[in-house]
């Protein structure tokens, strides 16, 4: 299994509707786990995923949703560090005894007693 990649696409000139496309047409890509619009200008088309071609993806974006779209960047994307256990006190704890279960078994009753 490949190692997660970030891929920084630069969108050239942008509009709502342009972006909200790009962003689909990156989700449909095999291996993407994550696409977000970044930068100042919303001009950045972030990508996370693993094994996927950069140059097929900006070729795809050229030929269906913008004229002009360039890579920034392509390389290996850093995970977020594991926050440390958050340890939970509680003040007091009374446990709760419940009944065992008991299984009974019960003999049918006899029709009286008969003696022959």
């Amino acid at each position: 299994m490949s190692k997660p990649q970030k891929i920084v696409i630069k969108l050239g000139m942008p509009s709502a509707k342009n972006r909200k496309e790009a962003m689909a047409l990156a989700a449909k890509v095999h291996g993407v786990s994550s696409v977000a619009i970044t930068g100042d200008d919303k001009d950045r088309l972030e990508v996370v995923g693993a094994g996927i071609d950069a140059a097929n993806l900006v070729s795809c974006l050229r030929k269906k949703v913008l004229r002009r779209a360039d890579i920034l960047l392509v390389g290996e994307a850093k995970k977020k560090p594991e926050e440390p256990p958050q340890w939970w006190w509680p003040g007091y704890y009374y446990p709760q005894h419940h009944p065992l279960p008991v299984a009974v078994c019960e003999e049918p009753e006899m029709a009286g007693c008969h003696i022959m």
